[in-house]
């Protein structure tokens, strides 16, 4: 066991978040992201939430912001669907009380999908949320 390791991040989540460099990034998916689709580095984290789980990332994972103009990016809601995700206010504030910069990009739905394929990992939680997707670029620790 570890000392000021967050309970909810697994061991196989640390380890993923440790062979990651800079530059990589990592999906959080809500439960229904095809995430066995779009990767074949699934991290599984079912009944945990989207955004328990960012604030216990962020503890560990700096973000890219000297070297990237955004760092963190959410799927758009797609036209028509009349929905304001709350969740992204949940994540705003995540991220503000982290004290990390961030920049926040807007992706429409299929080509956050094509982000996601090159991302490092996907980390599949059981978030119910809708569009509570979000990519987070990895930065370098100084």
């Amino acid at each position: 066991m570890l000392k000021n390791i967050p309970k909810n991040l697994s061991p196989k989540l640390v380890k993923t978040l440790m062979e990651m460099g800079h530059g990589d990034e990592i999906v959080i998916a809500d439960g229904n992201f095809p995430s066995a689709t779009i990767s074949t580095n699934v991290v599984r984290a079912d009944g945990l939430k989207a955004d328990e789980l960012l604030n216990s990332i962020l503890k560990l994972f700096p973000l890219d912001y000297e070297y990237s103009k955004e760092q963190v990016f959410l799927m758009k809601v797609v036209e028509g669907d009349n929905y304001r995700p709350e969740i992204w206010e949940n994540y705003k504030t995540i991220l503000k009380d982290s004290g990390e910069k961030h920049s926040i990009g807007y992706i429409e739905r299929f080509e956050f999908y094509e982000r996601a394929r090159s991302s490092y990992a996907v980390i599949a939680t059981g978030e119910e949320a809708l569009y509570a997707n979000i990519i987070l670029k990895k930065g370098v620790v100084k």
